[in-house]
């Protein structure tokens, strides 16, 4: 209110602008209530409304100013009553009566007369030296010197107050925030709403008969639901639908095509995508519309507060429509009998746009890229269920393919998933038994638009088969089976090692199929052939994509740590050259896990550094958030642990809604800090939360992870039968196939913790014993290994409290040596053996 009253003091003419409902009325009757005293002949209001001719605006506002119950504040009314009514001209008598008065007129509702309102304002402002004219549209006037203010939507607090206000007299004792799951509602049906108080005003009337959550519920169906306003209002104001008819009413033809052609986009649209969708030639239900006519008709629309323009991220005006002008719009859509052509319009457009944008996100134009599909997001969801719904295949195929490294790269990976398995039931499953060997493809699928030939379309169901394997460590079980063996089987032996194919997404994701399948030699092959293939079928971003695959796993090993560097290395020039931040990233996340597997911990501390500068230059939260956990690793084996746990919980504080990696990453590393500093409750706590994030799905590796530290509190906290259990589970998952090439060591550092859970026990025997494990679990230590931090501190413990007990140097040394001799189920044996011993009945 107070920036309009400064709008009435520096103009002559004030617009009040927006859609119907928004409360333009309102504001402005109370805005003139409190400004009354700066017009010494009154405040004058003219309701237009009920006027149905343009031409006849001067004659109802001369009526309005001579009938005393129109008038807000001021005198004259008798005076003109008393003019003489048979002048020819209502607009010269009104005038004249105006010409020497200091006043303030009203003119309200005036979109569906604009010509008269605004050659009525233009007459009276430039006869009338002392008038000022305030008024409400969804649509400019179009006069000189006119300032429109814009009555945008309620903000959410004010949208929530009016809900609880007008809420507490439909049913006295509402309130918004009764509890949580009432907030939550209410806010539910502010925002669905738009803000706008007439549409809170008619859902707070039905909160006599409904709770905030089933009027949230049955939004969808808005305009059966918010009817029978107040009596008091008119007739166009009593129900949703009134209100949106009364501004489709005045559109034209051309106009109203344009509109329910706009309900198709979701999230907005920019203009070159409204003139390719919303054009399309003559039909029964409308006129024909041109792609150059759209912009005229777009801008017409805004105009008349029925749609919403403003500038996207990129600078350009993106276009959408409030969601009750969007759901308006989309019945008229159907009425008119458009909707399978407009969304076919729809599809086509954000499938090229996929197909062309998608693979830009590999390279030098990747932030641009990035930022073009995260901007037309839900309209290429959008695209896609149309899609899906339709059963049209090979465009379905054709937008999932190039969306797919943008789903890696935002760690969307529940998109990814979801959609390519929509996708992929559309046609039959390409590794159904007994399979079929792949041919070599140079030409992606979705280097040209749909559709495809028979070739490209079975690599194109691959690529969708292959897509679901990207959340594979969610449910390694499903690959334990003889099924899943079954179909591992089938999908690593449909391509050959360096095919084309292979060099690019999705088909580099068939090297996890190789990798679950446990088969070591045949994963290292696939690696180096890969490599070998991207420098002669590939680009240079499939290349250093390959290499720094290579050096994740080869970092593995202790002794390929020095390749693993190398590889890391040229990756990282390739990434840097090509301007690929995501990719820089990547390689020096493999550079420093090298480094740390090496011992040198001050130079991961710089690749992780670096490596989340990068991540954070594309908005990459994910990747910088686990980047930070990694970086927080080095720490710790540093035993830098104070630093290390400030990043960790800000990572976990932040990282909530991020990556399926960081979070879970962030709590097992601030458990270690927190137990090295004795804090064992605490890092219990952090533990169990872990293990409730993956509660619903089966991690077999982190799983493990989860085990082994628990083992590692239960023998800080003396108790050793728990150590012995979470030590035997943990040993259990360390020696699948896939978790020995992922973490080769980790067998060692459990059964470490087996020994120190038996040295805890009373007598000579489980120390000797104890001493057994030590010597076992030496033999089990890759060649080469770093032994970590926390591995020393058990370790030392071990050692010096068996010392203790035995006293005999040469009694260790006899039982040391023998326990190199055990074998794993000896070893485990012999633990499950004090296990039981000691467990209560």
């Amino acid at each position: 209110m107070a920036a309009l009253r400064e709008d009435l003091g520096r103009a002559r003419l004030v617009t009040l602008l927006g859609p119907g409902g928004a409360g333009k009325t309102r504001l402005s009757q109370e805005t003139a209530e409190a400004a009354a005293h700066v017009w010494t002949d009154g405040v004058w209001l003219a309701e237009l409304a009920p006027v149905d001719d343009p031409d006849t605006v001067p004659e109802a506002v001369l009526t309005a100013l001579g009938a005393r119950e129109t008038v807000l504040r001021g005198a004259g009314a008798e005076e003109l009553r008393a003019t003489d009514r048979t002048a020819a001209d209502p607009l010269v008598r009104l005038t004249e009566h105006c010409a020497p008065r200091s006043m303030l007129l009203l003119l309200d509702n005036c979109e569906h007369v604009i010509g008269g309102a605004a050659a009525l304002a233009d007459q009276l402002l430039s006869h009338c030296p002392r008038l000022t004219i305030l008024a409400t549209s969804r649509e400019p006037l179009g006069v000189p010197g006119e300032f429109v203010r814009p009555v945008d939507p309620l903000p959410d607090p004010m949208a929530l107050r009016l809900l609880a206000e007008r809420g507490a007299a439909a049913r006295p004792g509402f309130r918004t925030d009764a509890d949580e799951a009432t907030a939550a509602a209410c806010a539910e049906i502010c925002r669905r709403l738009d803000g706008l108080p007439l549409a809170i005003e008619l859902a707070a009337a039905r909160l006599r008969m409904l709770t905030p959550r089933q009027i949230a519920d049955r939004l969808d169906d808005r305009f059966r639901l918010l009817t029978n306003g107040s009596r008091t209002v008119l007739p166009r104001q009593q129900t949703l639908r009134a209100v949106v008819d009364w501004s489709w009413d005045l559109l034209d033809a051309a106009e109203r095509a344009v509109l329910r052609r706009l309900s198709v986009f979701a999230g907005g649209c920019s203009l070159a995508a409204a003139e390719e969708v919303c054009a399309l030639p003559a039909g029964p239900g409308g006129p024909a519309v041109d792609s150059l006519d759209v912009a005229a008709l777009l801008g017409s629309l805004v105009d008349k507060s029925l749609v919403v323009a403003a500038p996207g991220d990129d600078g350009e005006m993106r276009y959408r429509l409030l969601e009750t002008v969007g759901e308006y719009a989309a019945e008229r859509l159907a009425e008119a009998g458009e909707r399978e052509a407009v969304e076919r319009r729809h599809l086509v457009h954000f499938r090229e746009l996929a197909r062309i944008t998608g693979p830009r996100v590999r390279g030098s134009g990747q932030r641009e890229a990035i930022a073009v599909l995260q901007r037309e997001y839900e309209n290429l969801r959008t695209a896609l269920r149309h899609a899906v719904t339709a059963r049209d295949e090979h465009e379905a195929l054709c937008i999932v393919l190039s969306m797919a490294w943008y789903w890696m790269l935002r760690d969307l990976r529940s998109d990814a998933g979801q959609w390519s398995a929509s996708v992929a039931a559309l046609g039959p499953d390409p590794f159904a038994a007994p399979g079929v060997r792949a041919p070599a493809l140079l030409e992606h699928p979705i280097d040209r638009p749909p559709p495809m030939d028979d070739d490209q379309l079975a690599e194109a169901r691959r690529g969708a088969a292959l897509l679901q394997l990207a959340g594979v460590d969610d449910a390694i079980s499903t690959w334990s089976s003889p099924e899943g063996k079954e179909r591992l089987r089938i999908i690593a032996d449909t391509y050959r090692p360096g095919m084309p194919q292979t060099c690019r997404l999705p088909g580099t994701l068939w090297l996890f199929a190789n990798m679950i399948a446990g088969d070591e030699d045949r994963l290292n092959t696939v690696l180096d052939e890969t490599v070998r293939a991207s420098r002669v079928h590939g680009g240079e971003w499939e290349l250093g994509s390959a290499l720094h695959t290579r050096a994740n796993i080869r970092s593995n090993s202790p002794e390929r740590v020095a390749d693993a560097r190398a590889d890391a290395d040229e990756s990282l020039e390739i990434y840097t050259r090509l301007g690929d931040d995501w990719g820089a990233a990547e390689a020096l996340a493999a550079r420093g896990e090298a480094n740390e597997r090496a011992g040198r911990f001050l130079a991961a501390l710089d690749d992780y550094r670096e490596a989340v500068e990068y991540a954070r230059k594309i908005g990459a939260q994910s990747q910088a958030a686990l980047l930070r956990a990694r970086y927080a690793g080095s720490l710790i084996e540093l035993e830098r642990l104070p630093e290390a746990e400030a990043i960790l919980r800000d990572v976990i504080e932040n990282g909530r809604h991020l990556s399926h990696e960081a979070l879970p990453m962030a709590r097992m590393h601030l458990a270690f800090v927190l137990g090295l500093q004795g804090q064992v409750d605490e890092a219990r706590q952090q533990t169990h939360l872990v293990r409730e994030d993956f509660k619903d799905r089966d991690v077999a590796i982190f799983g493990g992870f989860v085990h082994g530290v628990l083992a590692w509190l239960d023998n800080l906290d003396g108790d050793h039968v728990s150590a012995l259990s979470n030590a035997l589970t943990a040993l259990e998952s360390a020696r699948e196939p896939l978790s020995m090439m992922v973490a080769p060591q980790m067998p060692s550092a459990y059964v470490t913790a087996m020994a120190q859970a038996i040295a805890g026990f009373e007598g000579a025997d489980a120390a000797r014993d104890a001493v057994r494990l030590l010597g076992f679990q030496e033999r089990l230590l890759p060649q080469g290994h770093v032994p970590t931090v926390m591995e020393r501190r058990n370790w030392a413990l071990t050692e010096q409290a068996a010392r203790d007990r035995l006293g005999d140097g040469a009694v260790y040394t006899a039982a040391y040596e023998q326990g190199g001799g055990l074998t794993f189920d000896e070893a485990t044996a012999l633990a499950e053996t004090y296990r039981r011993a000691h467990s209560s009945p």
